[in-house]
């Protein structure tokens, strides 16, 4: 790829960046919300001590964590990709393919959680990523 669609790669990760801001938003809504209803107290997030939040806040600040697992992996193989010019059309595709199914993932467990789709989608986005670092580093051995 030329050095300009070189900069494609890095849109996935502008759109996975937006997805964790989407689900932190949503996190501190709910959180603010819960506590207005008087289901958890202001207390409870000075230092998490006894007690646990409603189901749907612990599933919600799970999910927002798990944006900080594996997607680091991804950020780093997109990065990597960039700044070795290794970009190509098939990296790209992984990348934009790895974000949709952290969105089908981020979907159904925030909605749903029906665990086997939710974890079907979590498996596959974690096939793409592996499909991705093993291109890249086909590529990286290839160039020498």
């Amino acid at each position: 790829m030329g050095e300009g669609a070189a900069n494609q790669i890095l849109y996935p990760a502008f759109a996975m960046f937006a997805l964790t801001m989407g689900v932190l938003l949503r996190l501190r809504s709910a959180r603010f919300a819960a506590i207005r209803a008087g289901e958890v107290s202001a207390d409870y997030y000075r230092a998490y001590p006894g007690g646990v939040e409603p189901e749907r806040l612990r599933v919600l600040a799970r999910h927002f964590a798990n944006l900080f697992e594996m997607p680091v992996l991804f950020y780093v193989g997109v990065l990597m990709a960039y700044a070795t010019r290794h970009v190509s059309v098939w990296l790209v595709a992984c990348a934009w393919l790895y974000v949709a199914l952290r969105c089908a993932h981020t979907f159904v467990h925030l909605t749903s959680n029906a665990v086997p789709v939710r974890f079907t989608a979590y498996f596959a986005s974690n096939f793409v990523l592996l499909l991705l670092w093993g291109t890249l580093f086909v590529q990286i051995l290839r160039a020498g």
